[in-house]
């Protein structure tokens, strides 16, 4: 199945605060953090798969809160998907395409979310570089989902060495990304 990689579009930023408004207006009862335009349609300039990702940083014990007031509001709760203290939804309709997560505030996956798109925001070079591979990537029409992640694993370990992450972490991070 091919990967769809698109080149940046400046309407991501503005699709994004539409949604981060609808979701603050459903979350107004939860204590929430902060809502977060994370992965690569958050980086201008960066091309990247045309679906908004979304984390919403919560403490541990707003999470079923969380979940509870996005049920009610259409969206379909997915579980963990396999990621521990992250709650992945199904958004209710397609406009714009999105992921949204509920993420427990300080955990290592949405370290990561965060230190990849500081870095990448801040270094031309390198989001350069990452775009470049993720087309080549999404190029092969053999593509898979498992093989791109691998693919761009390289990449993401020259822009998480410029993260605060530590050397365990960075190095759990590329075991996940790469499956082994």
């Amino acid at each position: 199945m091919a990967i769809d990689v698109a080149p940046y579009d400046p309407a991501w930023p503005s699709q994004f605060l539409r949604v981060k408004a609808a979701l603050a207006d459903a979350l107004a009862e939860v204590p929430v953090h902060s809502i977060e335009h994370v992965g690569s349609t958050s980086v201008p300039g960066l091309a990247a798969k045309p679906i908004l990702d979304i984390d919403i940083v919560v403490e541990r014990s707003a999470v079923p809160a969380a979940i509870a007031a996005l049920e009610s509001v259409g969206y379909a709760h997915r579980g963990d998907l396999g990621v521990t203290d992250r709650e992945a939804f199904e958004a209710p309709d397609a406009g714009p395409r999105r992921h949204v997560y509920v993420c427990v505030d300080g955990t290592l996956h949405l370290r990561n979310h965060l230190a990849v798109r500081r870095v990448l925001r801040e270094n031309a070079g390198l989001r350069d570089r990452y775009a470049a591979v993720k087309l080549d990537l999404a190029s092969d029409p053999a593509m898979d989902i498992d093989a791109y992640l691998a693919g761009k694993s390289a990449v993401l370990q020259d822009v998480l060495a410029l993260s605060d992450l530590t050397p365990d972490e960075k190095e759990r991070i590329l075991r996940l990304n790469t499956g082994s």
